[in-house]
């Protein structure tokens, strides 16, 4: 797909980044990844954005690798097209399957068989990722914020709108849920969940339960903190779209009214205290006074509250839980010759994420830590002048997925803050 806004960025980048060639290079090949290679419009006049080297799409990492695009969308026509396109498309999945997470071009069964219960044709995986609700809405709303355009609110967005809220609410109480998933055979156990496909036990907290991270990891407990900071947010975008778009002041008291349950959850269940650190978030609970400790390099994810917009980077709770997930306490946390930061269960340990490193950079107040960062993500691409989805910091050879673009437009979305950031504190 060609953007000419893209174009004139790339080459404005390059004139910026003139001091620094490699940094350059590697925001030219990874900023127009996601156009280049990963975008199919339909006949319906949809787009389908997939993944990279998985021929499926993933709402929340579809949203993540045209997020870079938005700001240029109210002066570039092809890449409104290409927003609205997939707006509408992701709209359309969550009216298919509101619990997938990840679909196909056509309903063709293509995916994972023998999943229990079985998935739809259209759906290419089954599992319920709460933050697989959230990013359809936070690009709707940054999209309308970003042109205005209210001809992008068809009747299948309205009821995406709806639907987000009524399985949200329906899941505050999961015992009550249909929702169950199980994957039979030789996969790892993060691959199913527990208890006949329930998961482990919770009790009711006010926060929205969730199956599985944006890893597509199980939880090991079902209210994923991260995830539910991400409902709060969106919520409050969903009310005021309901509000000043749609007319609807039913759904935009519900919406309220469930974001203020979820966060008065988290304050209630979310904060444990560390003999280290202080109090900090935890990234999972189940309301009955189990915790898990650790951060996981998948967004959203503790380190990246403030680029979710739950709270400030200097507030002093997010700064002790940052404190924690960049250090060794946090298991997910791994240094080598070449680089330290957050890996992830979903990739063999030790690794890091070149997502979490842009998430670092993208969550930083620092300008030596965002300096070092992006050279750090530069040096580890092993010569590909492309992101993987993780690398070993003491072999940056070693990496896993050469075609991952949701890590390609995180990178770039980062060098394109870095730069403003320098520009406006010049």
């Amino acid at each position: 797909m060609i953007s000419p806004a893209v174009s004139q960025l790339v080459a404005e980048m390059r004139h910026a980044l003139r001091d620094r060639p490699r940094l350059a290079e590697t925001f030219a090949r990874c900023f127009p990844n996601t156009l280049d290679t990963t975008v199919r419009r339909m006949d319906d006049g949809t787009a389908f954005v997939f993944t990279g080297d998985i021929p499926a799409m993933w709402l929340r990492d579809s949203t993540a690798q045209v997020s870079p695009y938005l700001p240029l969308a109210a002066h570039d026509e092809a890449l409104r097209q290409l927003i609205v396109g997939l707006i509408r498309r992701q709209a359309m999945y969550i009216r298919i399957d509101p619990y997938a997470n990840a679909f196909n071009a056509a309903p063709d069964g293509s995916g994972h068989a023998g999943d229990l219960p079985p998935k739809g044709d259209w759906v290419w995986e089954r599992k319920f990722e709460l933050d697989s609700l959230c990013a359809p809405v936070s690009l709707l709303f940054r999209y309308w914020k970003v042109t205005g355009d209210l001809q992008v609110f068809t009747e299948d967005v309205r009821a995406m709108l709806r639907t987000v809220v009524g399985v949200m609410r329906v899941e505050q109480r999961h015992e009550t849920s249909p929702y169950t998933f199980e994957r039979p055979g030789p996969h790892p156990p993060s691959d199913t969940l527990s208890h006949g496909g329930r998961g482990s036990p919770v009790a009711y907290t006010g926060m929205v339960w969730s199956g599985f991270r944006p890893s597509d990891d199980a939880c090991a407990y079902g209210y994923l903190i991260p995830a539910n900071m991400f409902a709060v947010v969106i919520l409050g975008q969903l009310a005021e779209l309901a509000r000043d778009v749609l007319d609807d002041a039913a759904l935009s008291t519900e919406a309220l009214a469930l974001r203020d349950e979820i966060e008065r959850g988290i304050q209630a269940h979310g904060i444990v205290e560390h003999p280290e650190h202080g109090p900090i978030y935890a990234y999972e609970t189940d309301g009955l006074g189990r915790h898990l400790l650790m951060d996981d390099a998948n967004v959203p994810s503790l380190l990246s509250i403030p680029y979710l917009g739950y709270r400030d980077a200097a507030d002093p709770l997010y700064m002790n839980t940052r404190r924690f997930v960049l250090s060794h306490d946090n298991p997910s946390f791994a240094r080598g010759r070449y680089a330290a930061g957050i890996g992830s269960p979903h990739t063999p340990p030790g690794m890091v994420w070149p997502i979490a490193l842009a998430m670092q950079g993208l969550t930083s107040t620092s300008d030596e830590e965002r300096e070092r960062l992006l050279d750090m993500l530069v040096a580890t691409t092993a010569g590909t002048a492309y992101m993987h989805e993780s690398f070993d910091p003491d072999d940056p050879d070693v990496f896993t997925r050469e075609w991952f673009a949701w890590a390609n437009s995180l990178f770039a979305e980062f060098v394109l803050h870095s730069v403003r950031w320098t520009a406006e504190v010049k």
